[in-house]
């Protein structure tokens, strides 16, 4: 099996193991820091494990390519499919009139707003820890962003990409989108990314940027229920 076609336990239990909670059979990222969760198979003492990481009225998010198995008593709140692209080429900053600024916990506010608003994903008060970001802010406010979420040996996950409603148009998605797999191709890496296969025309900007669908991913959300 590819290490991609279950990106977020290979993450968890590789780059992102201190950001992470469980053990052997099931992990999960602290709820502070992201919803997602997985297992390294779909075995029943795995799905088993990956149940009694929920409390009561919990939920996380699976991303795997394999086909989804529900755990015995949890439920599927939501489900859908994305598409998994790679990069195909070097990738650079284009450059703009604004400064590429480097986030981190000064900005954490600032990130997890613009992220609320937008909604690229799940984004948590420490989604910021995952990895690098970059924004850019005109004049004050943060306007954009992108940064890493899941990191797989030998891949780096460009993640969180966002524009706030008044400033799209510009191009800043694009920018950051390509600046951000630029340094992660800097360090020796490939980078990847996901997209909903509904959302065209998110997919078609990735694709003007040199990424390539490599294969489709499950994703739900699941839930233990309450009581």
């Amino acid at each position: 099996m590819h290490p991609l076609d279950r990106p977020v336990w290979a993450s968890l239990t590789g780059a992102h193991a201190p950001l992470s909670v469980g053990g052997a059979l099931a992990r999960r990222y602290r709820p502070d820091v992201n919803r997602f969760a997985a297992t390294p198979d779909d075995g029943p003492e795995a799905l088993a494990a990956l149940a009694a990481l929920l409390a009561p009225g919990e939920s996380v998010f699976l991303a795997q390519v394999p086909a989804l198995v529900v755990p015995p008593g949890l439920r599927v709140a939501k489900q859908g499919l994305c598409v998994q692209m790679l990069a195909t080429r070097a990738l650079r900053d284009d450059g703009g009139p604004d400064a590429l600024l480097r986030l981190g916990e000064p900005d954490a506010a600032e990130m997890l707003a613009l992220a609320t608003l937008t909604e690229p994903g799940p984004f948590l008060p420490r989604t910021h820890a995952m990895g690098d970001f970059l924004g850019v802010r005109r004049p004050g406010r943060l306007l954009a962003m992108a940064g890493e979420r899941f990191r797989v040996p030998g891949y780096a996950e460009v993640s969180g990409v966002c524009t706030h409603p008044e400033a799209r148009g510009l191009g800043l998605a694009r920018r950051l989108s390509a600046a951000v797999a630029a340094r992660i191709q800097a360090r020796g890496e490939q980078p990847f990314l996901h997209a909903w296969e509904t959302n065209t025309p998110a997919i078609a900007l990735y694709e003007t940027l040199g990424f390539r669908v490599r294969t489709k991913v499950h994703v739900a959300v699941l839930e233990r229920l309450a009581g």
